[in-house]
């Protein structure tokens, strides 16, 4: 405890030694942290909503009541007035403290430590865009367009240097070592616009986030950025997904479950027909034969033509009697075969 009020106060001598390098309004005096924030976390831009606005890059924020950073969303905010530009906020390392110097809005870009926060904030001005005529100039190259309309754009190409790292603070080890420009000294100078009701308010949503804490994400904020601020639907894509997965893991199955069903008993049936066919094949010929048996049978008592009482007229020559019935028998049984 005397360790972190012993170093709050030599941070604090040091700030006021360094007033004349940096203007009061930037350094917010009350912010000093003994731990180094996170780097930047690598993310993509979402595209620009409309024309007019311009992009303020996410930074590492420090929440005193929850003694933790927490991630700010880079986002896209309309400027307060034409012709003002954002300049970034940033830590600096003083004397093993990080003090926070805050961002604010000015006719030229100031001096932002030296971090590359991207999207044309390569460390010293910026490459994303610029105003001319009331009416701002993107760089698509940078920026991203998507398919907004945007009338006034040019294409630069920005590269970074070699050794670009994602380091988040000025000065200390292991930070930037980077020192304002005259340009950017000038600017500081210059009169400031502090960060408009939508920032503040994109700033107050982000800390009461607790996915957006360090100690959460560790690092890795499930928010890099959002189309607008206060923009924050991760909790609705979070649960989109989620509502989707077990609906199709539901359809999955039912799906399943109905095909067999309706293959079950076309198999059942198809089993159950070619037992019946051959049954039916089968019986008929079992069944006609019977009737030709038993059709014969009742049919022959008909042939039971000892009716022939013909033979009873034939008494007269008894020999041929004989030969005639014989004769007539075996067309007769032709007759029925045919028939049959």
């Amino acid at each position: 405890m005397k360790s972190t009020i012993r170093n709050r106060t030599i941070a604090t001598m040091l700030l006021l030694m360094l007033v004349p390098l940096f203007s009061v309004a930037q350094v917010s005096v009350g912010i000093s942290v003994n731990v180094a924030p996170p780097v930047i976390p690598v993310y993509e831009q979402p595209p620009i909503p409309a024309d007019g606005y311009l992009w303020t890059p996410g930074y590492w924020a420090w929440n005193p009541d929850a003694q933790d950073y927490y991630w700010v969303p880079g986002t896209w905010v309309e400027a307060p007035q034409p012709g003002f530009l954002w300049t970034p906020g940033y830590w600096a390392a003083v004397g093993g403290a990080f003090l926070w110097h805050a961002g604010y809005w000015g006719p030229h870009i100031g001096f932002y430590g030296g971090v590359n926060y991207g999207f044309g904030y390569t460390g010293v001005g910026y490459q994303g865009a610029y105003w001319q005529g009331g009416h701002v100039f993107y760089n698509r190259d940078v920026v991203n367009v998507g398919s907004t309309h945007i009338t006034n754009v040019y294409n630069k190409t920005v590269i970074n240097n070699v050794n670009v790292t994602r380091v988040s603070y000025n000065g200390g080890s292991g930070g930037v070592r980077a020192q304002p420009t005259s340009a950017e000294t000038a600017a500081e100078h210059e009169r400031h616009v502090q960060p408009t009701t939508a920032q503040v308010q994109h700033v107050q949503a982000a800390k009461t986030t607790p996915a957006l804490r360090a100690s959460s994400n560790h690092g890795s904020p499930p928010i890099a950025a959002s189309p607008r601020p206060g923009a924050f639907e991760h909790e609705n894509q979070a649960r989109e997904p989620q509502a989707r997965e077990p609906a199709a893991a539901a359809r999955q199955p039912q799906a399943v479950t109905h095909e067999p069903q309706a293959v079950e008993p076309r198999q059942q049936a198809e089993h159950t027909k070619p037992v019946e066919q051959p049954r039916q094949a089968g019986q008929p010929k079992q069944v006609m034969q019977p009737k030709q048996v038993t059709q014969p049978k009742p049919e022959q008592p008909r042939s039971e033509q000892p009716k022939p009482t013909r033979t009873a007229q034939a008494p007269h020559p008894p020999k041929p009697a004989a030969h005639p019935v014989p004769h007539p028998a075996p067309p007769e049984h032709q007759e029925d075969h045919e028939h049959h």
